[in-house]
């Protein structure tokens, strides 16, 4: 199950869970983009993840980026960066 943040249910048609399957979160992308469309171009940055995105699956950080592992009914996470404040 992928977790869809609220800046991205555009691509989603407003759902803000989705079903995704991969091995490892760049495959985990990959079938998102199959089905939603503008997937990639909000995640990744060339062939990295992008910078102002953190993944978070099953409560915790993932640290290996793109190759982290996924187990069959993980729960993922996509965090846009927030930014701003009072300067």
């Amino acid at each position: 199950m992928v977790h869809v943040p609220a800046l991205w249910r555009r691509l989603t048609g407003g759902r803000d869970q989705v079903v995704a399957q991969g091995r490892n979160v760049r495959e985990l992308i990959d079938d998102l983009e199959r089905q939603f469309p503008g997937f990639k171009k909000v995640l990744l940055q060339g062939d990295r993840l992008a910078g102002s995105v953190a993944v978070w699956i099953g409560g915790q950080v993932a640290t290996r980026g793109l190759l982290e592992p996924l187990e069959e009914g993980s729960e993922v996470y996509f965090i846009p960066a927030i930014s701003g404040g009072v300067q």
